[in-house]
């Protein structure tokens, strides 16, 4: 029934998988916890997400708390085999192999979702897309979905306004625990994880241009100017660019940011951030990569209609040489850089992700048949309670206000 690389590859998954346990504390207590109860029981859940350890570690939770789970990919280049062999290995079907084609990656967004889900979850909306086009019929089955990331968040609003959302979902991207570590924190190292042990190269004293300063920009600028480069921010939100430039870095739109860059890295979740014309001035030898969730923002087929050669210069590393002799050098194939050259966010990060994505499951299974057609916020209550735990992991304990201070905050009077 999956549909993977190898089975054989099984033991160096659960070597993985067993390593990120270990720092996956609030997943593990909330497992503890919500286990007696069994919330997913005869609920089947269908996961597209990028298919490593830490989201191993996610889908086999699930799957002791009672759901019956499918499981894909949500990017060719992300998927692990030998964690794939090793969730098949335990009992749980995979649809999904490293650098599947766009056929093969589709074929196997049909494979989670063959066993008609109750839930879905999300990273990039895919399923989601779906079951609103080709898969409709499926959709009737649904009774809610979470999405993970920006760019999924907003496909789904989309559907939203204009009145063809067919199951309530959860915007766990939205939620504090999510994108204050996750987005800044977890992009912020991960991407550079990615960009160092690809290239090989130092990262102080070069010009690095981030495009896009939302919480992923800002991680990747913060990340960029601790390893000593001068940082350049693009932006087209006025409000964004004053915060860059007050928290020191240069900002420009990208005309004039691509003849000064020699490390680019795009975080809008937009198309054609980068296109020919910049791909024009850029200095010999720059590196292109992204960190949004679809290749689309570095526009491929302008440079390689500007390139009189491709090869491939080093492993993930592609290079485009232009007519005037320049080399531009692009990381892995313009997808994201964190995970399609690298493990993606450390382990600690994704503990609090994955246990929101957890408790928003329960919550759409607790309110089955009560929620609208709609995204919805996670519930605050239970962002803070990801909080609780993770200060709790660390030993970590913070002030409580008293009845009187309550009261007070809550009180229009002096």
């Amino acid at each position: 029934m999956s549909q993977i690389r190898d089975l054989a590859l099984a033991p160096s998954g659960k070597q993985k998988i067993a390593w990120v346990d270990s720092f996956m504390p609030i997943l593990n207590l909330l497992e503890q916890e919500l286990y007696p109860r069994q919330p997913f029981a005869n609920k089947r859940l269908s996961l597209s997400i990028h298919l490593e350890a830490k989201t191993a570690r996610l889908v086999m939770a699930m799957h002791k708390l009672g759901a019956e789970i499918q499981v894909t990919g949500s990017n060719p280049l992300s998927t692990q085999d030998d964690v794939a062999a090793a969730l098949v290995a335990s009992g749980i079907p995979v649809f999904a192999w490293y650098d599947a084609t766009e056929e093969e990656y589709f074929t196997h967004l049909r494979g989670a979702l063959s066993h008609n889900p109750h839930l879905v979850l999300d990273d990039g909306a895919d399923l989601a897309y779906l079951l609103h086009t080709e898969l409709q019929a499926m959709a009737s089955t649904v009774i809610g979905g979470t999405e993970e990331t920006t760019t999924g968040v907003q496909r789904l609003r989309a559907l939203q306004q204009e009145g063809k959302l067919r199951y309530p979902v959860i915007a766990v991207n939205d939620a504090q625990c999510k994108y204050l570590f996750d987005n800044r924190y977890g992009t912020g190292q991960s991407a550079w994880d990615g960009i160092n042990r690809t290239t090989n190269l130092i990262v102080a004293g070069k010009t690095v241009v981030v495009a896009g300063y939302g919480w992923v920009g800002r991680g990747v600028a913060m990340r960029a100017a601790g390893q000593g480069a001068r940082v350049i921010v693009t932006e087209v939100d006025p409000i964004k660019a004053i915060e860059a430039r007050m928290d020191g870095y240069q900002v420009m739109p990208m005309d004039k940011a691509a003849p000064l860059g020699d490390i680019f890295v795009t975080c809008t979740g937009c198309k054609d951030v980068i296109v020919g014309r910049h791909f024009a001035t850029m200095p010999d030898g720059a590196i292109l990569c992204n960190a949004g969730h679809f290749d689309v923002e570095i526009n491929l087929p302008d440079l390689a209609a500007l390139a009189v050669e491709q090869k491939e210069r080093r492993r993930n590393i592609t290079g485009y040489r232009l007519a005037d002799g320049r080399w531009l050098n692009l990381l892995a194939a313009g997808r994201l850089v964190n995970l399609a050259s690298g493990d993606g966010h450390p382990a600690e990060i994704m503990d609090l992700s994955f246990a929101l994505q957890l408790l928003a499951a329960v919550h759409l299974v607790e309110q089955e048949g009560k929620l609208a057609r709609q995204v919805y916020l996670l519930p605050d209550e239970l962002d803070r309670r990801v909080a609780e735990l993770k200060l709790q992991s660390w030993g970590t304990a913070v002030d409580k206000l008293t009845p009187e201070q309550e009261e007070y905050i809550r009180s229009w009077q002096l």
